[in-house]
């Protein structure tokens, strides 16, 4: 359903830009040193958490931690160093659902907004043609904010860094304007203490980052 969501989501947004395209017949050419693209994307952020909830005192309480899907807009930034290596950073935020599965029934325990900021530095092997893929390894910020407690718990989540690789392409359409598919993976563990530090976990939230859209080269 999420992935449904995601092409479709993408198709609406490559259609609203088709007017774009249809202004230039100009052949697109492979991003070169110093060009910059902007991609808006739509991007599918799903956690693999699977991380259990322990009492202060070690003792397992038969729960597991799960974190809800998000799709949302992005926005990525790429400036080509050289016609083979270029910096992206990304930006935008996600909201997810926090629960605690195991027991009968599972029950959510937080809602929160995160920020996420990826900044990697890619590989694009090829240098022309109307295909550019590229391969990339950097680092994240996750911040988690605006969280809002659900059912009674009360939830505390630590910021920090992770670290991410890379693999996408851009697709020439035609001028300025190319398709943009971007996968990321991202390692990340947050502390997670629940009612005070009654529970907590050590969560690996480690999601995939899933996004379709479109590039625009300046």
């Amino acid at each position: 359903m999420k992935t449904k969501t995601l092409l479709l989501a993408a198709a609406a947004f490559t259609a609203c830009a088709a007017p774009a395209f249809a202004q230039t017949s100009v052949a697109w050419e492979t991003p070169k040193k110093g060009d910059f693209l902007v991609s808006g994307r739509v991007t599918d952020v799903f956690s693999q958490a699977d991380d259990a909830i322990i009492t202060a005192a070690g003792a397992d309480t038969g729960l597991k931690v799960d974190v809800g899907d998000s799709v949302m807009p992005t926005l990525g930034f790429t400036y080509f160093l050289t016609d083979h290596f270029a910096v992206e950073a990304i930006l935008g935020t996600t909201r997810h659902e926090i629960r605690a599965q195991g027991g009968a029934p599972d029950v959510a325990v937080h809602e929160t907004w995160v920020l996420p900021p990826v900044v990697t530095l890619q590989y694009r092997p090829l240098s022309q043609g109307s295909l550019s893929p590229y391969f990339g390894a950097g680092v994240n910020y996750m911040l988690f904010y605006s969280g809002k407690d659900k059912n009674g718990f009360t939830v505390d989540l630590d910021d920090g860094f992770g670290y991410a690789l890379q693999a996408g392409a851009d697709v020439g359409i035609q001028g300025p304007w190319s398709l943009n598919l971007d996968v990321k993976k991202v390692w990340f563990e947050t502390d997670a203490k629940i009612n005070d530090g009654a529970l907590k976990s050590s969560v690996n939230l480690d999601p995939w980052v899933l996004s379709l859209g479109v590039s625009r080269k300046f």
